[in-house]
């Protein structure tokens, strides 16, 4: 393990089937006022939100909705969540959906009170919050999984004008206080969506493992939590209510994203990077804009990681190693997890998305670039791969 750190998460979890009655262990910390974020409206429909209403009431809460979260938040619905939250007094933000609705939930404790635009102060000039601002505790049930969002600091944010959608990562005093991870919660969600979202677990993980080159525990402890997304992952495919498959996915997703795996790690973070992009000028879903780049980065960056993309084929995908060289290893293991990926039913191309080529220099204008990885791509580079992922 290189460098120094820190490590430190404050979110408390309630995992299992009985998860929701950890809210009746946590709503009495907090003040009468709570703000209920959620998206479209699914909630009511598979009946969490009337469960989720019920134990507010029976703890004697005053509720103020926050209802049409998007898939991707943008900065014009921030500005009127901020405006709910100071209406209402809130003194808890409790999001109920996916990892948007956490982000979201997020965005606008950290925002409400910051007396600025938050925006600008937080995704343009990536400014921490003030010590003298108000920080709005936030609470989770989740719903989807794939974030990680529920046990971090993470934020993203689309502001469709200027064509941009960027995260911003929190410190410590914006993480969720507590949040609740029932599988079952999960069970209604569109197949599409699962898929998506178990990519986006799969690029967390990734994102964190290809970078570095020392002997690092936290690359062991993410080939584990590899091996197992993908055998869960092909389970829960065939059968969306098998309970030890979805409970391993939404256990994963928490330890892809919750700092701990990223410790002693540069990180990339540049397919991220690519398909948010994507996602400003598309608006498509998230995992599937991962998804779609995904490969064509892969392959780019290959021979500037070799060993590590060798390691991950034989300890991930299980290639055979004798005989062959590191780059017939490597590529190998890049087209068996290729072949997993439309397996499960992934988006491996932009145009399925709704970009073309015409969309390109605007899309590499709004991708941000790294520095964790194996390569700092050009502004080029980044045109190449998008170009190869059409």
């Amino acid at each position: 393990m290189l460098g120094n750190f820190t490590y430190s998460n404050p979110t408390k979890l309630y995992f299992g089937k009985e998860a929701l009655d950890g809210l009746n262990k946590e709503l009495p910390k907090y003040g009468k006022n709570v703000l209920l974020v959620y998206g479209g409206g699914s909630i009511k429909k598979n009946g969490i939100y009337d469960k989720v209403v019920a134990i507010l009431k029976a703890n004697g809460k005053n509720i103020f909705e926050d209802s049409g979260v998007m898939p991707n938040p943008t900065s014009d619905k921030l500005n009127e969540g901020c405006e709910r939250a100071r209406t209402a007094k809130a003194d808890l933000i409790l999001a109920v959906g996916g990892g948007s609705v956490c982000d979201y939930a997020k965005a606008v404790s950290v925002s409400a009170h910051c007396g600025e635009d938050p925006w600008e102060k937080y995704y343009i000039r990536f400014e921490d919050v003030d010590e003298n601002t108000k920080i709005i505790p936030v609470g989770c049930v989740l719903t989807m999984v794939g974030t990680g969002s529920e046990m971090n600091g993470g934020s993203v944010i689309t502001n469709h004008a200027q064509k941009l959608k960027i995260g911003h990562v929190f410190g410590d005093n914006v993480f969720p206080k507590f949040s609740v991870l029932n599988p079952e919660f999960t069970y209604t969600l569109p197949k599409y969506q699962m898929i998506a979202g178990i990519y986006d677990i799969m690029s967390h993980i990734l994102e964190q493992y290809f970078s570095g080159e020392d002997d690092n525990t936290s690359d062991y402890v993410m080939e584990g939590l590899l091996r197992s997304l993908i055998h869960s992952a092909e389970i829960a495919v065939v059968n969306p209510t098998d309970y030890e498959a979805r409970s391993n996915i939404m256990w994963i997703a928490t330890w892809a994203l919750n700092t701990f795996v990223a410790k002693g790690k540069t990180t990339d973070w540049e397919v991220h990077m690519l398909g948010q992009a994507v996602g400003a000028h598309t608006d498509a879903t998230h995992g599937m804009t991962l998804s779609a780049v995904s490969m064509p980065y892969y392959r780019y960056i290959l021979p500037y990681g070799l060993k590590k993309f060798a390691r991950y084929a034989v300890n991930v995908w299980r290639v055979n190693p004798q005989g062959k060289t590191d780059e017939e290893v490597a590529h190998e293991g890049l087209n068996a997890m290729e072949a997993w990926m439309k397996k499960i039913g992934l988006v491996m191309n932009l145009t399925e998305l709704g970009a073309n080529e015409q969309m390109l220099d605007g899309i590499v204008k709004s991708t941000l670039v790294m520095e964790g990885g194996y390569k700092v791509l050009t502004q080029d580079e980044i045109y190449t791969i998008l170009k190869q992922s059409l």
